[in-house]
């Protein structure tokens, strides 16, 4: 039996869809492909890829979907094991049976209960400023170092004298 999965929960609120919402490009179960796949539309794999997969589109890797590869697209969804960085311009889904190993760069990320996550994420655009600075020296050592200071002693002349005592 045949699985199909809806695309509404990848095409969810905010997000571009593609005419359609059709799939142009299938790898079907039972087939392996290695090699760099560069499309403008919509991407489903359900059988082994190595390589790299580029796509204006939305990729998604269906449960039998064994993946080695760096993917950038609009969107993706996880059903399967994927091997390699992702960048989604959007949003990635991994779904229950979803597994990733890699970095992700991505607009929006959702795991769902069951779904394995192994590696390092940054959300937000590329263009999007840091608004935590890095790592800083601690205030307390500066402080520290402050209070450690002995404070130099000025010598009074009579003016100084003569405030201080009117005060």
């Amino acid at each position: 039996m045949e699985r199909r999965y809806p695309l509404t929960a990848l095409f969810g609120k905010g997000t571009k869809q593609v005419a359609g919402g059709k799939i142009e490009n299938v790898l079907g179960v039972n087939t392996t492909l290695t090699g760099h796949l560069k499309s403008d539309g919509n991407v489903r794999i359900d059988g082994i890829f190595v390589g790299e997969i580029e796509t204006a589109g939305n990729v998604i890797l269906g449960e039998h979907a064994k993946v080695e590869a760096n993917i950038t697209a609009n969107a993706v969804q996880v059903w399967g094991a994927v091997k390699g960085n992702i960048t989604a311009s959007s949003r990635l889904e991994i779904l229950s049976t979803g597994r990733v190993w890699g970095d992700i760069m991505v607009a929006s990320l959702l795991i769902d209960e069951g779904g394995t996550f192994r590696g390092q994420s940054l959300m937000g655009s590329s263009e999007e400023r840091f608004l935590i600075e890095g790592p800083r020296e601690p205030k307390i050592e500066i402080v520290k170092l402050q209070e450690e200071e002995e404070p130099e002693e000025k010598p009074q002349d009579d003016k100084t004298d003569k405030k201080e005592q009117v005060e």
